[in-house]
C-alpha cells in the first residue's frame, strides 16, 4: 500500500499558495515532447519477477561490453583495471553508504577514509587542500567557476576551446542563474594547443580561465604560461583533469600554477559503470581560499584524552548553514566512489601510479605509431598521454557505428561531441589504457585499413 498523506484539498491549497493552477504548471520548463502523458510506452503495467529477469537478461545481451571487444573509448571516461580487492573492501558493511553521516564524529572510520582521500587528491593535484568529493568532474568544474567568482568578485569566465564540451555546457547552464559571462571558443584541430589565442582573451574583468589538462584532443597544454598570463590580469587559473592516471606521468596542475584543480576521479577505482555514478575531485593551491571551497572538508584533531580523531572541519553546504551563506548544495558527495578511489590509490601507491602511467603512455605511443601506418590516417598530436586524435578523411561517426557493428569500439568521434561545429567530422579520439592489448591495436589498425581503402 502506498503512503500518500496529502489529500486533494491539501494539493489544491498548496498550488493556490504558490500561484499554480495545476501540477502541470510546475513542469512548464520541461519541453512538452519530453514529458510523459501516461505510462511509459511499451512497458507492461505488471509482470512476474521471473518474467522481468528474463526480459532484462535478453536486453542486456544487446550491449557490447567494454571487456568483450577491442575498446578505445575515452573522452572523459576510461577503462582501467580495478583490482577485485577494491570491490571487496567497499562492500563491507562499515562502508556501504553514499553518505557522510549526519552525526559524523561517531563514524571515525568514514571520516578517516575521507581525510586520506583528501590527502591523496591534494598530492595528486599538487595543491594544499582538497575537499571530501563532489558529484562528478563537470559539476566540480562549475563549482570551481562559481568559487573563482566569489574570490575575485568578477563575472567573466574564459573557457578554453579544448575543454570537454560537456563540462563547458554544464558551466553555461549554471551561469544562466548567476549571470556570469561565459567566453567560449570552438576547438581548433591542430597539433598543439592554442595558448596564445586563449591568453589573448583574458582581460581585467576575467574571474577565471578554465583549461583542460590533458585537453579534449589529448594534447598537453603549458599551464605555467597560461597561469602567468591569468595572474597578471588578476584572474584565477582552473585546471580540469579528466584522466587522473595521467598525473602519474606529467607535472601536477598545482605545481604549474593552477589556483583551483578539479576533475573526474572515475579512472581510479570506480570503473565505467555505464556512465555513472562518478566522482568529482576538487582542490585549491592556496590555503587562504579554503573557506570559499564547496562541499565538505574532513580534518584531523585530538580528543579529550589526546587520541587521534577526525572531524568535519568545514561543511559550508546548504543543509548545514544558512542557505544564502552556502558555497554549494552538494549532498550525497559520492562517498562510496570516493572510498573506491581511496582504496585503489592506496593499493597503487605513488610508485604503482607512476608505473601504471608509464604503461599507459607506452601502449598509447605504440598504438599511435601503428595507426599512423594505415593509409588515410593522420595522427594529429605532437604530445599526448594515453589519448590522441586521428583524422581519417571521412565521417568518423559513421565509421564508429560501422566498426561497433563488427565488435570494435574504435573511439569517440569529435563530430558526436561537437555536432554543431564545422571541420571536425573526420576526427576520431582514440584512448589506450593498460587494458588494451597488442592484438586490440592490430585489430583496430586492420579495420581502419579496410574501411579507408
Amino acid at each position: 500500500m502506498r503512503y500518500l498523506p496529502l489529500t486533494d484539498t491539501d494539493r489544491t491549497d498548496m498550488l493556490a499558495t504558490i500561484g499554480a493552477s495545476s501540477i502541470d504548471d510546475l513542469f512548464v520548463d520541461v519541453p512538452e515532447e519530453a514529458r510523459l502523458d501516461g505510462p511509459i510506452h511499451g512497458l507492461p503495467l505488471h509482470a512476474s519477477e521471473m518474467a522481468v529477469e528474463k526480459h532484462m537478461r535478453r536486453l542486456s545481451k544487446k550491449n557490447l561490453a567494454a571487456a568483450d571487444a577491442p575498446f578505445f573509448l575515452g573522452a572523459g571516461a576510461y577503462r582501467h583495471h580495478v583490482p577485485a580487492s577494491v570491490d571487496h573492501i567497499i562492500q563491507r558493511g562499515e562502508f556501504l553508504t553514499a553518505y557522510t553521516p549526519y552525526q559524523p564524529e561517531i563514524a571515525q572510520g568514514t571520516l578517516q577514509m575521507l581525510f586520506e582521500f583528501q590527502t591523496q587528491v591534494a598530492r595528486l593535484y599538487g595543491c594544499a587542500v582538497a575537499n571530501a568529493s563532489m558529484y562528478d568532474g563537470s559539476t566540480a568544474c562549475w563549482e570551481a567557476v562559481a568559487m573563482a567568482g566569489r574570490v575575485t568578485r568578477r563575472k567573466r569566465v574564459v573557457l578554453s576551446g579544448a575543454l570537454h564540451p560537456h563540462y563547458a555546457e554544464v558551466v553555461r547552464t549554471m551561469a544562466r542563474f548567476t549571470e556570469d559571462e561565459i567566453a567560449g571558443a570552438p576547438p581548433a584541430l591542430q597539433p598543439r594547443p592554442d595558448n596564445a589565442g586563449l591568453i589573448a582573451r583574458i582581460d581585467e574583468q576575467t574571474s577565471c580561465v578554465v583549461v583542460q589538462y590533458p585537453d579534449i584532443l589529448g594534447r598537453i597544454p603549458d599551464l605555467a604560461e597560461i597561469a602567468e598570463a591569468a595572474h597578471e590580469k588578476g584572474a584565477l587559473l582552473i585546471a580540469v583533469n579528466t584522466e587522473p592516471v595521467a598525473l602519474g606521468a606529467i607535472k601536477s596542475p598545482g605545481e604549474l600554477g593552477a589556483d583551483i584543480v578539479v576533475g573526474e576521479g572515475q579512472a581510479i577505482g570506480v570503473g565505467l559503470q555505464f556512465g555513472g555514478p562518478y566522482l568529482g575531485l576538487f582542490a585549491v593551491r592556496d590555503p587562504k581560499h579554503v573557506r570559499q571551497m564547496p562541499g565538505r572538508l574532513c580534518g584531523e584533531t585530538q580528543d579529550a584524552e589526546g587520541k587521534r580523531g577526525f572531524v568535519l572541519t568545514l561543511s559550508t553546504r546548504e543543509q548545514h548553514i544558512r542557505r544564502e551563506k552556502a558555497t554549494s548544495n552538494i549532498c550525497t558527495n559520492s562517498g562510496l566512489c570516493a572510498l573506491a578511489f581511496n582504496v585503489h590509490m592506496t593499493l597503487l601507491g605513488e610508485k604503482g601510479l607512476r608505473r601504471l602511467a608509464a604503461w599507459n603512455h607506452d601502449l598509447a605511443c605504440k598504438a599511435a605509431d601503428r595507426l599512423a601506418q594505415v593509409p588515410g590516417v593522420e595522427v594529429l598530436n605532437e604530445s599526448f598521454f594515453n589519448e590522441f586524435t586521428i583524422r581519417i578523411g571521412r565521417n568518423a561517426r559513421k565509421l564508429v557505428r560501422d566498426l561497433a557493428g563488427k565488435g570494435i569500439l574504435a573511439g569517440v568521434s569529435l563530430g558526436r561531441l561537437y555536432p554543431d561545429s564545422d571541420g571536425l567530422d573526420d576526427a576520431l579520439l582514440v584512448a589506450v589504457t593498460e587494458t588494451t592489448t597488442g592484438e586490440d591495436i592490430e585489430t583496430l589498425a586492420a579495420a581502419l585499413g579496410e574501411a579507408l581503402s
